[in-house]
């Protein structure tokens, strides 16, 4: 036998074996990571009543605290109105004291006093929500967290109940995964929970927390290995030492169950 002869059944046999040994590979993959996607649930601040927005305290990237202010709407004419209902209460105070003098000294009507204190009150209410309408154009974070996003420019008019500002407090970022029936019984409430991202060494520990009761097919969200490495995501650097990494709503995720 030749030596050509020889180096080719080596390199056949060589071929087989790597061939061989990528399918064993292939086959023993593991089967309990699935992927999946990083999900957000903003909170969005807005105020009830329609404005210019005067003001805005907070930009994209900024970790606010529970009370911050965010962003104030112009105020003009609820500044009128409140100056205005509380000078007709001071009005009314007066006229109510009054009344009551006289009614109890005894020559006041009766009916010239309820009158008299039913105006009173009334001007108590119209400045208690007078007073209402001019909080609401100066909104505050009601939680902790990132601002994710803001949604108006100083100058432009915001409409009633339109949202200025959308925040992502931690507590509100989820991992969802899509599991096979066959394999969705395995998994219970309060599982651990490893993720693991693109370009992060350590896995991000969770717990399951809802496990849906339908049925669904793969939404295309999902994306496959192959296209994973073609996706490209927009990243702001910021420059504040307390913003920490962490998951990212969009970002695709391999997600393994540990049951306990």
């Amino acid at each position: 036998m030749t030596a050509s002869r020889l180096v080719h059944i080596f390199s056949s046999a060589v071929c087989l074996s790597l061939a061989l040994l990528f399918i064993s590979s292939c086959s023993n993959a593991p089967q309990d990571r699935f992927q999946g996607y990083v999900e957000g649930e903003f909170v969005y601040v807005a105020s009830p009543l329609a404005g210019q927005l005067e003001s805005l305290q907070v930009q994209r990237g900024d970790q606010v605290k529970a009370g911050d202010p965010l962003f104030a709407l112009d105020e003009t004419a609820e500044k009128a109105a409140l100056d205005m209902a509380r000078a007709a209460l001071v009005l009314s105070e007066a006229e109510f004291t009054r009344q009551e003098k006289l009614f109890r000294m005894g020559p006041a009507a009766a009916q010239d006093y309820d009158r008299a204190r039913s105006t009173r009150d009334q001007d108590q209410q119209r400045v208690a929500q007078a007073e209402w309408n001019f909080n609401q154009k100066r909104q505050a974070a009601p939680v902790a967290g990132l601002v994710y996003d803001t949604l108006f420019r100083q100058g432009e008019w915001v409409a009633a109940g339109k949202p200025v500002v959308a925040l992502l407090p931690p507590q509100n970022i989820k991992v969802r995964a899509f599991v096979p029936e066959t394999q969705v019984g395995s998994i219970h409430y309060g599982d651990t929970t490893q993720v693991t991202v693109d370009g992060v060494p350590n896995p991000f520990i969770g717990k399951v927390s809802y496990i849906s009761p339908h049925a669904e097919y793969t939404p295309p969200v999902i994306y496959s290995r192959e296209s994973r490495a073609k996706l490209v995501f927009m990243i702001e650097s910021v420059f504040d030492p307390e913003i920490s990494r962490g998951l990212h709503p969009g970002q695709p995720v391999d997600v393994e169950f540990k049951s306990k």
